[in-house]
């Protein structure tokens, strides 16, 4: 059983037989790659959104996952949530100033091998000019070659994260108690990411 409660298919399972194979260089495919988030609005739904926009790379040792590593850079004006208004909200100075600091990054510092198909990788994520640690629990979904001959790595991530250890800090109090929107916020990834020539 993963980490996100599902059992792992026997064609993933497969595919991640031999994981010394897959060592080396990756480069993420945004066109297959999701960068989510969710937040608690209103006290009472979830907003979910993503970064349309982004670039990062991987290092991969199957022989020894700790010396594996993880790049990414993120363009924050690209965020959307399906709100034009809120879009707009959340890149001026009340959120993301992304004027000032159009780029979130995320640098890994730690990576680690939970056992089967489960990691987990530390590293530091700067958002406003601010760094701080998080931490990622990582599903491996597998690997293939796709018909295009590309050799290509899939996972699943999740992390949750409180805003306002960034600095991102505004919001509304509500008639009925609680505030407008939640501090805590869940980060979801879906990566695939492309073996380099």
């Amino acid at each position: 059983m993963g980490i996100f409660g599902r059992k792992n298919d026997d064609t993933a399972t497969a595919a991640g037989a031999d994981t010394a194979t897959l060592t080396g260089e990756y480069t993420i495919d945004p066109a297959h790659t999701t960068l989510g988030f969710v937040a608690r609005h209103a006290m009472v739904t979830n907003v979910k959104g993503s970064f349309q926009q982004f670039e990062g790379s991987l290092h991969l040792d199957g022989a020894d996952p700790a010396k594996s590593t993880a790049s990414l850079d993120i363009t924050m004006g690209s965020i959307t949530t399906g709100s034009p208004d809120r879009d707009g909200h959340l890149k001026s100075a009340d959120f993301f100033k992304t004027d000032e600091f159009p780029t979130m990054t995320f640098r890994s510092t730690k990576a680690e091998a939970l056992g089967g198909d489960d990691y987990r990788i530390t590293g530091d994520l700067t958002i406003l000019g601010v760094s701080k640690p998080v931490t990622i629990d990582l599903e491996f979904n597998g690997a293939a070659k796709d018909p295009f001959g590309n050799e290509r790595v899939g996972f699943e991530g999740k992390a949750e994260i409180k805003r306002s250890d960034w600095g991102v800090t505004w919001n509304a109090a509500l008639e009925t108690g609680g505030v407008l929107v939640s501090d805590k916020i869940k980060l979801n990834f879906d990566i695939s990411a492309i073996k380099n020539a």
